[in-house]
C-alpha cells in the first residue's frame, strides 16, 4: 500500500515532497478542477500578444471579469474554477469571508504571494520552535520561488534568509516610500515598527504588466500546480480525481470512501484539503455525529492614505506589479504582545474602480477626479494574531455542508483600534496621510489565515493532535494543512504550512 495525500494544494504537494525524499510510494487523491477551456483561450491570446501589444480594450476584456466577481468570491483569469462558491460549503456564508477550492492547487492559485516564516515569539503556544520548522522552511524554499531582499525585517525573520534571492523591482510609489522610511530609522525604532520590501513567491521573470490581481498570464505568481506538474514526473508519484467522503482507521490501514462509493486503502492518509473541506471530512468521519471544531482566525482591515508627494512617473503606467510592495511589523507591546503584520498596497485598477463606483454615481461626471485621486491612494492590509480575531464553530449539517457560527472576540476591535493608531503614526513618517476614519475590516475568515480548528499539543487532548498532526485516537490520519496549527501568527501563512507539512511528511514512521 502507498500513503495516500488528500488535496493538491500548498500543503498537500509539501508532504508529497518530502515523502517522496525518502523513498515511499505516493497516491494524491484531489478534485482537480481546471482552468476552464473559454478562459485558457483568453489567457493564452494575451500571452501571445506580449503586453507590449495589448490594447486598452484588450486590458479591460481581461479585468472585467474581476471586476464583475459576486460578494465573498475571488476570481483569477476570468474563472472561479479556483473557489466553490460559499453556499457549496457552508448553509449560511454572508458573515463568513472564508471559503474552499476544488481546484489542482487548491486556494494558490489565488494567492498574493505573500511569504514570511513565523516569528519565534509568537509560537510559544506550539509545541515546536522556529527550530523545528526552520530546516523545513529551507527545503519549501527550494521549490518555491522567494523574491526579496536583505533588509530590516531579516533580525526579526532569521529563518528565510534573503541572500542571493533576487527582489521585484517595486512600483514608482513604493520607491519612494521606502525611501523615505529608511531615512526614518530612529522614528520607526520609537513606534517598534520595522519595514522591509515585501517577500513574494514570484518568479524573477516576471514582465511587470500589472495584472497580478487578475491573474498573471505567464503564471510567474507561484501556485503549487507547478510543484504538482513536477511531482507527476516522480516514479513514485501517482494522481487521480476524486473526493473523499470519509475515511475510517484500521490497525494496519486507513480505508477512505469516496463520492461514487468506490474505497481506497492506503498505509497512512495524509489530509491536505484546506481547512473547511478537511473540517468536513473529519466531521463525517467521527464516530460522534454532534461533534463541532472550531476554527481560529487572523482578522485583517484595510487602512487607507494619500501620499502627498510627487512620484517620479503615473503610477498606472507600466511598468510595475500590483502584489504586496512593503511589510511592515509593529513589534509593540502596547499595540499587541504579538506582532502585527501589514502589507502595503500601490495603485491598482481596483482603487479607481471602487471610488467610482461608491462616489461616482452621485456626483456625474466626477469620475476624472476619483481616477486622479486613486493614483495618490496607498493601501495597508494588516493582521492580527489569531488571540485578537473571532473564532468560527463549525458543525455538520443534514445536508453534508458545514454549520458556522461565528464567536466573536472582545479584544479585535481594541486591536484593530491601536494597531491603526500606530500605523498611521509609521505612514506620517514617510509624508502620507492616513485616513482613518475609513479603515475597514474583513469579514471573518476573508484574510485566508485561518486554522487551527485540531491544534497540535505535545500531550494532546480531545479536539487536539500530536505533533505529526494526528488527531487523538488516530494513528495514521495526518492533518498537515492549517488545520493542525495550535494558533495563527499574524504573519502571511502558507509558507508556515507548507514547512509544517513538509516536517511532518518527514518524520512519519
Amino acid at each position: 500500500m502507498t500513503d495516500l495525500v488528500i488535496g493538491s494544494g500548498p500543503s498537500g504537494v509539501s508532504v508529497a515532497k518530502a515523502l517522496l525524499g525518502r523513498g515511499r510510494q505516493v497516491l494524491m487523491l484531489d478534485v482537480g478542477r481546471k482552468l476552464d477551456p473559454p478562459a485558457q483561450d483568453r489567457r493564452d491570446r494575451m500571452v501571445a500578444l506580449g503586453s507590449d501589444s495589448w490594447t486598452t480594450s484588450d486590458v479591460q476584456g481581461w479585468q472585467a471579469p474581476q471586476f464583475d466577481t459576486p460578494p465573498g468570491q475571488v476570481r483569477r483569469f476570468g474563472s472561479d474554477f479556483a473557489m466553490l462558491p460559499g453556499d457549496e460549503t457552508l448553509t449560511s456564508p454572508d458573515r463568513i469571508g472564508l471559503r474552499a477550492s476544488h481546484a489542482a492547487g487548491g486556494l494558490s492559485n489565488l494567492w498574493g504571494s505573500a511569504v514570511l516564516p513565523n516569528r519565534a515569539a509568537d509560537m510559544t503556544d506550539w509545541p515546536l520552535t522556529t527550530e523545528d520548522l526552520a530546516p523545513h522552511y529551507r527545503a519549501v524554499a527550494q521549490f518555491l520561488p522567494i523574491s526579496g531582499r536583505q533588509d530590516a525585517l531579516q533580525d526579526l525573520f532569521p529563518a528565510l534568509s534573503m541572500q542571493d534571492r533576487v527582489p521585484l523591482t517595486p512600483s514608482p510609489q513604493a520607491q519612494q516610500l521606502l525611501q523615505r522610511l529608511e531615512h526614518q530609522k530612529a522614528g520607526l525604532s520609537d513606534l517598534g515598527a520595522h519595514v522591509g520590501q515585501a517577500r513574494l513567491a514570484v518568479e524573477p521573470d516576471c514582465q511587470y504588466c500589472g495584472q497580478c490581481l487578475h491573474g498573471c498570464p505567464w503564471g510567474y505568481i507561484y501556485s503549487a500546480r507547478k510543484t504538482l506538474d513536477e511531482l507527476r514526473h516522480h516514479a513514485g508519484f501517482q494522481y487521480r480525481t476524486g473526493i473523499a467522503c470519509q475515511f475510517e482507521e484500521h490497525p494496519d490501514h486507513v480505508t477512505v470512501t469516496l463520492e461514487d462509493g468506490e474505497t481506497l486503502q492506503a498505509t497512512r492518509i495524509f489530509v491536505a484539503a484546506g481547512v473547511l473541506e478537511t473540517a468536513r471530512l473529519l466531521l463525517t468521519s467521527s464516530p460522534d455525529p454532534s461533534t463541532g471544531l472550531q476554527l481560529q482566525d487572523s482578522q485583517h482591515f484595510f487602512l487607507p492614505s494619500l501620499h502627498r508627494w510627487r512620484a517620479p512617473r503615473r503610477p498606472d503606467r507600466r511598468p510595475y506589479h500590483t502584489l504586496p510592495q512593503i511589510f511592515i511589523e509593529l513589534d509593540a507591546p502596547e499595540v499587541s504582545p504579538h506582532l502585527v503584520h501589514a502589507q502595503v498596497y500601490t495603485w491598482n485598477e481596483f482603487y479607481a474602480h471602487d471610488l467610482i463606483s461608491s462616489y461616482g454615481a452621485k456626483l456625474p461626471g466626477s469620475a476624472p477626479v476619483w481616477r486622479m485621486l486613486a493614483r495618490r491612494l496607498i493601501v495597508v492590509q494588516a493582521f492580527l494574531h489569531s488571540a485578537h480575531s473571532a473564532r468560527i464553530d463549525l458543525t455538520l449539517a443534514a445536508d453534508g455542508r458545514l454549520v458556522p457560527t461565528v464567536q466573536t472576540n472582545d479584544k479585535t476591535e481594541q486591536g484593530m483600534a491601536r494597531a491603526t493608531t500606530r500605523m498611521a503614526q509609521v505612514l506620517k513618517l514617510a509624508g502620507l496621510t492616513p485616513l482613518s476614519f475609513a479603515r475597514r475590516p474583513g469579514d471573518v475568515g476573508s484574510s485566508f489565515h485561518v486554522g487551527g480548528s485540531v491544534p497540535m499539543a505535545q500531550a494532546p487532548g480531545a479536539g487536539q493532535s500530536d505533533i505529526l498532526g494526528r488527531p487523538k485516537g488516530l494513528s495514521r490520519v495526518h492533518l498537515v494543512d492549517a488545520s493542525s496549527l495550535p494558533s495563527i501568527p499574524a504573519t502571511t501563512i502558507t509558507f508556515s504550512v507548507m514547512a509544517n507539512a513538509h516536517r511532518i511528511g518527514t518524520l512519519v514512521p
